[in-house]
């Protein structure tokens, strides 16, 4: 509760950059040439991803579809976590058990769940990229370009259908900026925010991608 609250007061960014930071503090020396021996903190991951779900809350119900896909897999993967802490505490071993277990591509597994989760935060970390780089742009247009780099390639008909329904009710550009920045705040510190928010996480979100890829979950699609 008392994180619930601290977000709140503040600006989600601030919050994801905390978070990201920590997490490279406490990150384990010599981990980076072995992906099998990578470790990926499950809570702190859990953590980013419903930060994700307040930034896309501010763009408002457009982004539903994509907020309830976010939501379910962080409670997939926050369950098995909950169910035994000290093992699941790496999102690595999640992935290694399901993968020895012949369970990872199959049903509602917390692998498929961590691949979508990855790909909705590579989605964030362009459309944020994009809003700052080019505020006077159409935010329409920023959101079709961050999803046709991010999430596309891996939807299906239905998805992207659904997709292209959402995308006429985005608000603009000024608007989704003004949600973003703390009260008495200014673009200038938005932006650095930002800035500093896609250096931690882009290159966390391509060490997660590694791992992925090492357990053949990166060519996974949806219907």
């Amino acid at each position: 509760m008392k994180r619930a609250r601290e977000i709140e007061k503040g600006s989600e960014i601030k919050s994801a950059i905390e978070e990201l930071s920590v997490l490279i503090k406490l990150k384990p020396a010599g981990d980076n040439h072995d992906r099998t021996t990578v470790h990926i903190p499950t809570r702190p991951f859990i953590y980013v991803c419903n930060l994700v779900i307040q930034v896309l809350d501010k763009i408002g119900p457009t982004m539903a579809v994509l907020r309830q896909d976010i939501d379910q897999n962080i409670q997939r993967l926050k369950m098995l976590c909950d169910s035994d802490p000290s093992t699941y505490s790496n999102l690595v071993e999640i992935l290694k058990k399901e993968a020895d277990e012949g369970n990872a591509k199959k049903g509602a597994s917390c692998s498929k769940a961590s691949v979508w989760l990855a790909r909705s935060l590579d989605f964030t970390a362009a459309l944020l990229q994009s809003l700052v780089a080019d505020p006077d742009q159409k935010m329409e247009q920023l959101v079709e370009e961050s999803y046709k780099i991010t999430l596309k390639p891996w939807h299906g008909w239905i998805s992207s259908a659904a997709y292209k329904v959402a995308l006429k009710l985005v608000p603009d550009s000024k608007t989704l900026t003004n949600l973003l920045m703390p009260k008495d705040e200014t673009y200038d510190t938005l932006k650095e925010d930002v800035q500093t928010l896609t250096s931690l996480l882009v290159p966390f979100l391509e060490e997660i991608h590694s791992v992925l890829i090492l357990y053949g979950l990166d060519r996974l699609k949806s219907t």
